[in-house]
C-alpha cells in the first residue's frame, strides 16, 4: 500500500511536469491520508496539465456518504477496471500525483520500523493516481483521489507486499490521455525497475503525521 509520502518544492513540479501555473503550496515531508494533496491532470478539452488539490481518499461519485473515502486511499491494480468504485475514474479522470518518495515500514517484533523509497538518483516520482467529484445532498463539493498500488519490486519487497504504481516520465502523456483505452493503460501499472530505486531507515517520528518536516526523510545509520 501507500500510506504516507513527500512532496516536492512547487519549482520542481512546475518543472518536472510541464505546469504553466501552480497554487500556492509548501514542500511537504510526511503526507498522511485524508489530507489534501497535489495532483497533475489535464484541463478539460485542452492537451495542458494543471496542479489541484485533492482530498487524499477517493469518494464515488455515486457515494452516500463522504466517509467511505476513508477507506479508499489505494486502489489495487489488479481487476481495477471492473470495479464499481473506480472503473469509471479509471476511464475518464486519471491524474498524477507528485512525490519525492513514500513511506513504509517494516514489522518487526519489537516495533514497526519506517523506511523512505525513493529513486537512487533522487527526482520527482509520479503515482498512478485517479480522481473523483462528489457532491452531497446538501451540494457539498469535494474532489477526491487515490493511488494505484501494485507488487513489489525487490527493494521494496524486504518491507512490504505493495508499492505505488509509479508512472514513468514518457508514459505520462498516455496516462493522463482522456482517449486512452483500459488495455493501454493497465500495462502501466506495474512495479518499477528495482535497480533504480533505494530504500533507507529513517526515524520513528514520521509515525506521528504532526511531524511534517525534513527530519522525516534522514536516513539513521544505527538501526
Amino acid at each position: 500500500m501507500c500510506g504516507r509520502f513527500a512532496l516536492p518544492t512547487p519549482e520542481e513540479l512546475a518543472s518536472h511536469f510541464n505546469l504553466k501555473k501552480m497554487p500556492e503550496l509548501e514542500p511537504r515531508y510526511n503526507i498522511a491520508p485524508s489530507q489534501v494533496v497535489a495532483a497533475v491532470r489535464l484541463i478539460p478539452g485542452t492537451p495542458e496539465r494543471e496542479l489541484v488539490m485533492l482530498k487524499w481518499g477517493l469518494i464515488p461519485f455515486w457515494a452516500k456518504d463522504k466517509k467511505i473515502g476513508y477507506k479508499m486511499i489505494n486502489a489495487r491494480a489488479e481487476g481495477i477496471a471492473g470495479k464499481p468504485a473506480f472503473r469509471a475514474a479509471l476511464r475518464q479522470r486519471r491524474c498524477l500525483i507528485p512525490a519525492l518518495g513514500f513511506f513504509e515500514w517494516l514489522h518487526t517484533t519489537k516495533t514497526k520500523q519506517p523506511y523512505f523509497v525513493r529513486l537512487k538518483e533522487p527526482d520527482i516520482l509520479a503515482f498512478a493516481g485517479l480522481w473523483e467529484h462528489w457532491q452531497g445532498e446538501d451540494g457539498e463539493i469535494i474532489e477526491s483521489c487515490t493511488i494505484i498500488t501494485t507488487g513489489a519490486n525487490q527493494t521494496v519487497c524486504k518491507i512490504h507486499d505493495r508499492m505505488p504504481a509509479i508512472i514513468e516520465p514518457g508514459q505520462y502523456e498516455n496516462w493522463l490521455d482522456p482517449q486512452a483505452a483500459n488495455q493501454a493503460l493497465l500495462p502501466m501499472l506495474k512495479p518499477f525497475p528495482d535497480q533504480q530505486m533505494v530504500a533507507y531507515p529513517v526515524g520513528l517520528g514520521v509515525n506521528n503525521p504532526k511531524n511534517d518536516n525534513p527530519d522525516c526523510l534522514a536516513e539513521i545509520k544505527d538501526n
